[in-house]
């Protein structure tokens, strides 16, 4: 593993990868596949692994779900999971995945402003944490002591739906141009997280400023990859098999971009995994991340 040195001397990832496809174990996938259908509005497509693909209108896969009745529950205090973050192109989407999470009586944990962001954050039915969320504009965002300033204000949920009145039309699914925009992990360590995916991988840091936490991202983003220790400092990961995060792709614009941060990978010294064009490594903590392209 890198040491707090080389990390800050880090070269970046390429500025135009993204955040694909979040990959989760849970206990009853007919259960799972009604909520994700009916309380966010995606769009089911059964895979011949008896895995289920969920995805917004024409959109990639956002989530895959692999159901195991036998599944040991989802442990708050292991590493994993914090919650997975989906992104809706406008305000106006984010009043309308309000509407449908009131329609189906799902109840939010929590819904804040965070300056360069508005987020709706709920948990799924085997308690797997999702955000709902929009951008506000780039030129919008803020600055503090070279820092992106970011914050945890209430959100006015009222206010939100207001921008309902200026639909033309009903919308009963994300639209085309959701994506998984960032995922949030729990992790043991900050500054061995720090190591890999700044230090390995090349993502940039952009807030530092949270206790027990850190946020990192490619060109320039807020963050497309949550780090916390507030559950889970110093634990290992969960029971092989259990409720929770199976891996997160980190998706590359190209083939050259992937193989720089697998020659970083492979420098390391971390072990990986490859396969049909994906390669899976883990962090520290024990997260699957899988690097490919788009």
């Amino acid at each position: 593993m890198v040491n707090s040195t080389e990390s800050r001397r880090a070269v970046s990832i390429d500025p135009r990868t993204v955040m694909g496809t979040v990959a989760l174990t849970v206990s009853d996938l007919a259960r799972s596949r009604e909520f994700y259908e009916r309380a966010i509005g995606l769009q089911a497509t059964d895979n011949v692994d008896g895995t289920l693909v969920l995805s917004a209108a024409g959109g990639r896969p956002l989530v895959e779900l692999r159901g195991d009745s036998s599944a040991q529950g989802l442990d708050r205090h292991a590493t994993g999971l914090y919650h997975l973050a989906i992104l809706l192109p406008s305000r106006l989407d984010l009043a309308f995945a309000l509407a449908r999470l009131a329609e189906a009586r799902w109840p939010l944990d929590g819904a804040s402003d965070h300056l360069v962001s508005e987020a709706l954050y709920l948990s799924d039915p085997d308690g797997n944490g999702i955000e709902i969320y929009r951008d506000r504009p780039r030129e919008q965002w803020r600055q503090a002591e070279g820092q992106l300033e970011m914050a945890t204000l209430p959100l006015d949920l009222n206010d939100v739906l207001g921008e309902l009145s200026r639909a033309t039309e009903p919308q009963r699914e994300p639209p085309a141009g959701t994506t998984m925009g960032h995922v949030h992990l729990q992790v043991a360590d900050i500054a061995a997280a720090e190591a890999f995916y700044h230090g390995v991988l090349g993502f940039d840091v952009m807030v530092r400023s949270y206790p027990g936490a850190l946020f990192v991202s490619a060109g320039g983003y807020h963050h497309h990859i949550g780090l916390n220790v507030w559950q889970s400092y110093r634990s290992g990961p969960p029971a092989p098999g259990s409720i929770g995060l199976r891996s997160f792709e980190v998706q590359l614009p190209d083939g050259e971009a992937l193989d720089a941060v697998i020659d970083r990978v492979r420098a390391a010294g971390i072990p990986a995994a490859h396969r049909d064009g994906a390669t899976l490594v883990r962090d520290p903590s024990g997260n699957g991340v899988v690097l490919t392209t788009r």
